[in-house]
């Protein structure tokens, strides 16, 4: 392998190993002026060697040991992934107890580039088994964390229909929890109708299946109830059904969700977010189905007892009605209508009396106000003497209140208090010439004008 010298850069080295008519960029490079191969892999290397080291969890599927080193392949634990790794002797001998194939592990890699053949290699340079109290410590994290944002809350967990019309089952290809399922929900109801889904229950790809087939069911409108459903394994078995995406995935699906995982003892996530729990697959056929006998027994009873209600009833009103007909008022109803007889003449004679005062008191106040108007009347005031002078042929024969309203030679009507008299104004009434007037009245002077 090519070794960087102190104190140089990993460009530079690469660089002064490559004729200065070369292209300084790889993207700088044509057809006719490429770079070597040798010079690719340099760069490439010294590029990947820059990488810092890390912590990365796998399983170990290939593990040979050459000498003073072990050469390992580390699979992804969930997808289907794998890099390979070397280890010298001195790392793997810090382990307590020899690594096996299968073996679930935490490496502390660093990326490196084998120069001559182009692999990339992981160099380990710490490993230690994951075992199950690693395990159980991280479920137990996930599940607090999951907990705290409110997932497992009861307020979100959706009631199961009474009687599901169809069923979608979530499991194993050909797997006992299958049949365990099919099998005791058919014989609690036989009409039941299942959307079988059967997908990996264990490995990489499991969580992937479960989810894909999960949304694919709760797109159904008449799948009802969804049924996940696995046998017992060990603890690395269920680990899928622990898987943070799986558990968010059943937290969002709008179709009840009812776990089925292990045995009694087993505990994933999943049986928490799910809306219903089931200790076996088995407890879940009987929890989702009602049982067919159970149900025409229940009927049974219900008939019965609505028997003997209607019966019960019909005796209390027999009672009910004997008992009323032996009242008076039904024994005999015609002195209830003497009374009520007696009533109305009472109050007959009530309303004519009220009636009739009222009448006298409003002839009354009448004749009251015949007089108070009569009183007030312009023709009462004219019969004591009194006139009305108005302009003849002014604008709505206008009544004359001063002398100015009627200026000599106007002419004037003079209402009386019987018929009226036609005059001419002969102007203002001074004191002077009122005593001509007078004197003229009195033969003084002339003859008096009209």
């Amino acid at each position: 392998m090519g070794t960087v010298a102190a104190g140089d850069t990993p460009a530079q080295s690469a660089d002064e190993t490559a004729p200065a008519s070369l292209p300084e960029r790889a993207a700088d490079t044509t057809p006719d002026n490429p770079w070597p191969l040798a010079l690719l892999s340099r760069k490439l290397k010294e590029h990947i060697e820059r990488a810092p080291q890390v912590w990365i969890e796998g399983q170990v599927i290939e593990l040979n040991r050459r000498g003073t080193n072990a050469y390992l392949t580390l699979r992804d634990v969930e997808d289907e992934i794998s890099l390979s790794a070397s280890a010298w002797s001195q790392v793997m001998g810090r382990l307590k107890e020899p690594l096996e194939r299968g073996s679930r592990v935490v490496a502390l890699v660093k990326p490196e580039m084998w120069l001559k053949t182009g692999r990339l290699n992981m160099q380990v340079r710490d490993i230690r088994p994951v075992g199950l109290g690693d395990l159980l410590a991280r479920i137990e994290r996930l599940r607090h964390a999951l907990g705290a944002e409110g997932l497992f809350s009861e307020s979100l967990k959706k009631r199961l229909p009474l009687l599901p019309h169809r069923i979608g089952l979530i499991t194993g290809r050909d797997s006992d929890a299958k049949k365990d399922v099919l099998r005791n929900a058919a014989l609690r109801w036989p009409a039941v109708h299942f959307e079988i889904r059967e997908v990996a229950v264990q490995g990489g790809g499991a969580v992937g299946e479960v989810i894909r087939a999960l949304r694919e069911l709760d797109a159904m409108p008449e799948v009802d109830v969804i049924v996940i459903a696995r046998g017992g394994g060990s603890l690395e078995d269920l680990l899928p059904f622990s898987d943070e995406r799986l558990v968010r995935a059943v937290a969002a699906a709008e179709t009840p969700v009812v776990s089925a995982i292990g045995h009694e003892a087993d505990r994933p996530i999943l049986d928490d977010v799910a809306d219903l729990r089931a200790s076996t697959p088995t407890d879940a056929a009987k929890r989702i189905v009602p049982d067919v006998a159970e149900e025409l027994s229940r009927v049974r009873q219900c008939r019965d007892r609505l028997e003997r209600q209607i019966a019960l009833h019909v005796h209390r009103e027999e009672q009910q009605l004997a008992l009323l007909r032996t009242r008076p008022v039904l024994a005999r109803p015609e002195e209830m209508l003497q009374a009520r007889h007696q009533d109305v003449d009472r109050l007959v004679a009530r309303a004519h009396h009220a009636v009739s005062g009222a009448v006298v008191r409003g002839e009354d106040a009448v004749r009251h106000l015949r007089a108070q108007v009569r009183s007030l009347s312009p023709q009462q005031t004219l019969d004591r003497g009194y006139s009305v002078v108005q302009v003849l042929d002014g604008p709505a024969a206008a009544v004359i209140r001063a002398p100015e309203d009627a200026p000599e030679g106007t002419p004037l009507r003079v209402r009386l208090a019987r018929g009226a008299l036609v005059a001419r104004s002969e102007g203002e009434l001074t004191a002077t010439r009122a005593g001509k007037i007078h004197k003229t009245h009195t033969g003084e002077e002339g003859t008096a004008h009209e």
